[in-house]
Order: structure tokens, then C-alpha cells, then sequence
């Protein structure tokens, strides 16, 4: 009867087991798949942000395109053209001939849309003719009578119906009536430029003198009209051989070309114009073939038949600010014809085969390169808004659509230095934005990334020490009872937000160590020495005394010691600030060492960002530390070591692998950290090293000008390649600490 009953209950816990099996291996299963399934979709989550960066990333290293739209069949081929160029729309192209007369076309068919002549009085003839800068579409006509008369191209847009209308007009800025200017001589080889309050002339006279006319313009309060004052000066010293003169928008200066010289004369004082410079431009046997402005005028052109084309611009020196050779374009076929955007430092070249190139002078780019259906190229423009390039040729005007988007930047812009317009020398820089219409953007990463690591180096040199030191202590030393408090208020710590560690750092710490810089200093040598002073001291106390202090509270007796060091550095840093410093500690920094004190520097960050890492590197490292199995430490002080030796040879070579992944943690969060950066340093893009002064960190800069930039623009990317870099920043230390961490794993596993 018992055989029958064990029986069925040995059945049944049968099937119970197989059935507790069967849910256990599909628990298992299932954990296996899930993980699994976690850590491929992590993997895929790393591989699309890599991707995705890029993908935006990838357009500023892609070179122009440039391709043909239309052809216009030209009325007029014989008398050769001024200036050529076309409304912002692209729809209008005109054509300026040498005696003043205007032609408009339709770009769509090809058509004459009409032909306008400016109003000359009766036997008045154009002796010569000018053009202002491109972003201006003006130009200027030496009359016979020895007056000027000043034109606009203009194209008023009107909504009839709500369709679009552009009416292409020349327009008078300064009326109708031609200026006067104060000789009755004709004028011959003009230059100029027109400002609402200023006009400046230069030309030659019928004797091939030099002379400089400049008009200013006052404002009559009763009449609300501006009324024009003339001063006229002539250049004794010009060169008198026939040359193409240019005058800067600025009015400052007048620029005349030979075939091997440039002379550049200061016009700012009309009466006193006095030689400024004169530019040797020889290359050896080659010749000077045209001299133009680039984008802003704060660069001389110069090109030569050859093909090859330099850049002049002001450099600071001994003698003042002069015109020198800083870059050049050799790889260039002999050109017929060169134009330069209105806003950018690209320019464009033709040669005499149609060979079109298209340049950038800071990023150094050669950006399209390609033999067009041109022949015999004799004027060349952009448009407006530099997304089309109009060429002109012996019986055509040809207009070609330009995709140039990211022209400024390029690998060795951002990474190396750039010599650009204004600066002594060539340099790092990072300037994104400007008020001024003719500012060129400066994106070189190199300041960013160096002041990533400066930030990041501080506050590992401020953390390190303290958190391994910490994690030593507490997990080998400390007793367990205050071991179960200090360890969890220190990860707690981790909980703060960092926004509100750099709140404090800007506001707080930063007043705080510029007015008492000496103590602070004091501080970082008094505490160690107190400390190790207390604990010697502690060593040679009887034993007795010892033992009245319980074994679990003798770390919190040095509380004291370092309250007492800390009062004490602060309290007495204004009477060591007075004796050794003059009672300004800045102010000798700044005028006795000559090292620059900004009040949110790197010292601020570092002790900041260090306290926002502490948390990190010591949690991780006291886990390392505690984790030893306590049989290797046991079996070490059994076979006669010290607390100091298996703790220096056994304990931490066994935790080092967790040691270092806890460092390497630290750098990670460091060089990653945001807000800290952002609000307790000065963003000041700089290359120095000194502790007294900030920097601009990668994720910083993100973080401050990525709502500001525009979509799709040349900063908008390069901030996105900003966080790549740093994106790799973070990879490659993460790499380097698990290869280290397996490394070290491996060679002490047999401990």
C-alpha cells in the first residue's frame, strides 16, 4: 500500500521538477535574449549617433559646384564692358559699357529688356569710367567738363497682382546733376568710392597729373538735404604711367598698380595725402596682370600672368602696419579674368581657355576646378547673393549656377594655424560671429579641444588624489561603523547637480579665491603638512592615551585640525597679502610676473569640476579596493607583512584594474562636463596653460552657440563636428581603460 502511494508523489514531484526546469532554462532564455537584444541595441543607438554626426558633418569638406544655366547673345560687341553682373534673383543680368550705357537681359530668354543711358548735358562726353566695389553694384563716369557723375544699378521689386516684378532703374545718389570737381580739366582713369556722408575721387588730369578730390557731405537741418564741402590735393610723387587705381570703401587709402610696384598712398586726410607704402611685387620675370580688393578691401589681389595670384594684407611692424605677401595660389592656368564674392574671401579666376577655378584665401581651398565652353573670357562677376557667377566673352554673357556653401572651412583651418586678415601672425582662433557684414568667421577646434583637456587636466589633478586616497582609506582602513556613513554621503555627493556646483563655483568660489589668493595657496600646503604632522604626532602618544579615543572615531579627530588649518589660512592671507604682495595679490600677478589673472580661471574650474569627478573615481575605486579577497590579504600579514606592504603589494595591485577604470571614469565625465565649464570659466578661446586663466571647452561652445547658429551654415556644422570630437575624446579613453583594466585583470589574476 506504501509503494503505491510513494509512487504517485514520486511522479508528481518528477513533473514538478521538469516543470521548475523547463521555467528556469526559458528564464534563462529569455535573460540570455533580452541582454542581448540590450546590448546590440546600445551598440546600434553608438553607430547611428556616430553616423548621424557624420552626416552633418560631411558637407563642409565637399568642394563647389559650379554648372552652366543660361547663355545671353549681347547687343552691343564692340565697345568693351565694365562691370557685368545681375539682380539677387538671378533673373535680371546687366551689362555696363565704358561710355555709361546700361543693358538689361532676361535670363530666362535671353532678351533685351531694355537699354539706359545716363543724362549727360550737351557736349559732355565720358572721358573715363569706374566701378565701386562689387557688393555695391556702382559705377562712376569722368566727364569732359571735368565733373563725375555717380550711378546705381538698381531693381525695384513690387507685388502687382501678387506676382512678383523686378524693375531694373539706374539710380542717382547724389542727383542728377554731375559733381564738380575743382579743376576744368577732363577727367581720365578714374577711381572712387561713395559713402551717404563721403565721396573720394582719384584720377589723372589732361597733363597726367595725379589728383585726389574728396566730397563731404553735411546734412542742412532746415532743408533736411546734404550739402557737399570739396577738397582736392594733388599727388606730386604718383607714378604718371597710365594704371587701374583703386580706392578703399573705407576712404583711407589709394592704391595704384604698376606692372612690378604697388604704391599705397594714406587718404584719410585729404589734405595731406602722404605715401604709405610701396609694394614690391616682382616674381621674377613674371608680370602683374590685374590688382583687385578682395570681400571687405582689407586685401590687395594681385595677379600675375602666369596664372598665379597673391594675397597682400596689413601686418603690424616696426614701421607701422604694411602691406605684405602672405599666401599664394600658384596652380593656376594664366588668367583673363578674375571676380570676388561680396561678403566672403572667395574669389574666382578664368583663363583664356574657359579653365574656370573657384578659391578661398584663409581655409587655403581650391574648391572647383573645371574647363568650360568659354572662349576668350574678358569679365567676370558674382551675384548678389554668390549662388551664381556671370562670365562674359566676346559675343556672349554665360551664367553659371555656384553651390558654394562652406567655402571658410576646411582640415588645416581648424587644425592648424591661420594667418587671417588683421592679426601679427599666423594663430588659433575661434570667433564665430561678429557685428560687421565683412567678418570672417575663425573655426579652428585647436583652442576648444586644448581647453577640454586644460579643464579636464585641472580637475583630475585636483580629484585623483583626493578620491584614490580617499578610496584607500576607506576601504582598508576605516572601520566599518563610520565606513557605512562616509561612503554613501560621498556617492550621495554624485546626486548634486552640476549646474549647481558651477552656480556656485561663478558666484561663490571664484570672488572667493581672487580675495584670498595667498591663503589659498597656504592652504594647499598647510593641510597636507597638518595632517601628516597629526598623524606622526598621534603615533608617538602612549598607548594609554590611545586607547581612551575609540578605535572607531580616530579618523574624525583630524575634523579639527583641518577646520583649525583652513581658519587659519583665510584668516591670515590679507597681513601676507600686504607684506609680500603690496596688499593686491592681482595686481602683482598681473604688472611683477606679467602672467594675465582672470577671476574665473582654470584654478576655479579645477577645484570645482575635481569635486563634481571625487564621487565618481572613489566610489568605483573603494569597490575595487574592498572587493580583494580577504584571503590574500590575511595569508600576506600571516607570512609576517605589514598593513603597508600588503597593502602597497598585494591589495592595491589586485584592485589596480579597478583603480585605473575609476581614473579613466573620472577623465571621461571630465572631459564631457558642461555646465561647470560653462559657467565657471570666462569662454575665453585661448591656448595657455597658466592655472590664472580660463578657456573654452568643446562642450562649452556647443552648449553656447549651438541655439544661436543658423541651420545648415558652416558654424552649425562645425559645432556638430565639435561633438564628434568629442564623442571620440570620450571613445578613446573608455577604449584605453578597458584594454589597461583587461591588461592589469590579466597579469594579477594570479595573485
Amino acid at each position: 500500500m506504501e509503494s503505491q502511494v510513494s509512487q504517485p508523489a514520486s511522479a508528481a514531484s518528477k513533473i514538478l521538477g521538469g516543470s521548475k526546469a523547463k521555467s528556469r532554462a526559458f528564464k534563462d532564455k529569455a535573460a540570455q535574449v533580452g541582454v542581448t537584444i540590450g546590448g546590440t541595441l546600445v551598440f546600434v543607438a553608438l553607430l547611428l549617433i556616430f553616423f548621424y554626426l557624420l552626416y552633418v558633418i560631411k558637407p563642409i569638406f565637399d568642394g563647389a559646384d559650379i554648372r552652366p544655366l543660361s547663355k545671353i547673345s549681347l547687343i552691343d560687341t564692340q565697345t568693351p564692358s565694365l562691370m557685368i553682373g545681375t539682380d539677387e534673383q538671378n533673373e535680371i543680368a546687366f551689362r555696363v559699357l565704358m561710355d555709361g550705357q546700361v543693358e538689361f537681359y532676361s535670363v530666362a530668354s535671353g532678351q533685351l529688356l531694355s537699354s539706359q543711358i545716363p543724362l549727360l548735358s550737351e557736349g559732355e562726353t565720358v572721358t573715363s569710367s569706374a566701378k565701386s566695389s562689387p557688393n555695391e553694384q556702382r559705377f562712376a563716369l569722368g566727364l569732359s567738363s571735368g565733373k563725375v557723375l555717380v550711378v546705381d544699378v538698381d531693381f525695384a521689386v513690387t507685388y502687382p497682382d501678387n506676382q512678383r516684378l523686378i524693375t531694373p532703374r539706374l539710380r542717382y545718389p547724389n542727383g542728377e546733376t554731375p559733381l564738380n570737381l575743382s579743376t576744368n580739366s577732363a577727367v581720365y582713369n578714374l577711381a572712387f568710392d561713395y559713402s551717404d556722408s563721403r565721396m573720394s575721387f582719384a584720377y589723372q588730369d589732361k597733363d597726367g597729373q595725379w589728383r585726389f578730390n574728396r566730397q563731404e557731405g553735411e546734412e542742412n537741418m532746415m532743408t533736411e538735404e546734404v550739402e557737399w564741402s570739396s577738397t582736392e590735393s594733388i599727388i606730386a610723387d604718383a607714378p604718371a604711367n597710365k594704371t587701374h587705381a583703386l580706392v578703399t570703401p573705407d576712404h583711407s587709402q589709394l592704391i595704384l598698380p604698376g606692372t612690378d610696384k604697388i604704391f599705397v598712398y594714406n587718404t584719410r586726410d585729404a589734405d595731406a595725402i602722404d605715401l604709405l607704402q610701396v609694394i614690391d611685387v616682382r616674381n621674377g620675370q613674371d608680370t602683374v596682370s590685374q590688382v583687385s580688393l578682395l570681400a571687405g578691401a582689407s586685401s590687395i589681389l594681385v595677379s600675375y600672368h602666369s596664372g598665379l595670384v597673391a594675397q597682400y594684407f596689413q601686418v603690424n611692424s616696426d614701421s607701422g602696419r604694411l602691406y605684405q605677401r602672405i599666401r599664394q595660389f600658384d596652380e593656376l592656368a594664366p588668367m583673363s579674368a578674375i571676380a570676388t564674392e561680396f561678403y566672403r574671401k572667395s574669389f574666382a579666376v578664368v583663363s583664356k581657355e574657359g579653365e574656370l577655378s573657384l578659391l578661398y584665401t584663409t581655409s587655403e581651398r581650391k574648391l572647383f576646378e573645371q574647363k568650360m565652353a568659354l572662349q576668350s573670357p574678358s569679365n567676370m562677376a558674382f551675384s548678389p547673393r554668390s549662388n551664381a557667377l556671370i562670365i562674359e566673352t566676346n559675343q556672349v554673357l554665360s551664367l553659371f549656377a555656384v553651390d558654394n556653401s562652406h567655402p571658410e572651412v576646411s582640415w588645416s583651418a581648424m587644425w592648424e594655424k591661420v594667418w587671417y586678415e588683421g592679426y601679427p601672425e599666423p594663430k588659433y582662433v575661434w570667433q564665430s560671429t561678429s557685428g560687421s557684414d565683412d567678418f570672417e568667421a575663425k573655426l579652428s577646434l585647436m583652442p576648444l579641444a586644448f581647453g577640454t583637456m586644460k579643464a579636464a587636466f585641472y580637475a583630475m589633478l585636483f580629484a585623483v588624489p583626493l578620491a584614490v586616497a580617499g578610496a584607500i582609506y576607506t576601504a582598508y582602513f576605516m572601520s566599518p561603523k563610520v565606513r557605512s556613513i562616509v561612503k554613501p554621503t560621498i556617492e550621495i555627493m554624485e546626486a548634486l547637480p552640476t549646474v549647481i556646483l558651477g552656480f556656485l563655483a561663478g558666484l561663490w568660489l571664484a570672488p572667493l579665491i581672487e580675495d584670498h589668493l595667498p591663503g589659498i595657496f597656504m592652504l594647499l600646503v598647510l593641510l597636507p603638512s597638518a595632517i601628516l604632522a597629526s598623524a606622526f604626532s598621534w603615533s608617538l602618544l602612549p598607548g594609554r592615551w590611545k586607547q581612551r579615543l575609540p578605535e572607531v572615531y580616530q579618523e574624525l579627530m583630524l575634523i579639527p585640525v583641518i577646520i583649525f588649518v583652513g581658519w587659519f589660512c583665510f584668516a591670515i592671507s590679507p597681513t601676507v597679502e600686504l607684506a609680500l604682495f603690496g596688499g593686491d595679490t592681482r595686481q602683482f600677478i598681473t604688472n611683477e610676473l606679467g602672467i594675465t589673472f582672470d577671476q574665473r580661471n582654470a584654478l576655479v574650474v579645477g577645484i570645482a569640476m575635481g569635486f563634481a569627478v571625487i564621487p565618481t573615481i572613489f566610489s568605483i575605486a573603494e569597490d575595487a579596493i574592498f572587493s580583494v579577497p580577504r584571503h590574500l590579504s590575511n595569508g600576506s600579514l600571516a607570512l609576517g607583512a605589514t598593513n603597508w606592504q600588503t597593502l602597497t603589494r598585494v591589495v592595491l595591485l589586485t584592485a589596480s584594474p579597478g583603480i585605473f577604470s575609476a581614473i579613466m571614469m573620472g577623465l571621461g565625465r571630465a572631459v564631457g562636463e558642461t555646465m561647470i565649464v560653462l559657467m565657471a570659466t570666462g569662454n575665453t578661446a585661448i591656448l595657455e596653460w597658466s592655472v590664472f586663466e580660463g578657456m573654452r571647452t568643446l562642450a562649452a561652445n556647443i552648449a553656447v552657440e549651438m541655439p544661436e547658429s543658423a541651420i545648415g551654415s558652416s558654424h552649425y556644422r562645425v559645432l556638430f563636428l565639435a561633438a564628434f570630437v568629442l564623442f571620440i575624446f570620450t571613445f578613446f579613453f573608455n577604449t584605453i581603460a578597458e584594454v589597461v583594466r583587461q591588461r592589469l585583470r590579466e597579469r594579477y589574476s594570479s595573485l
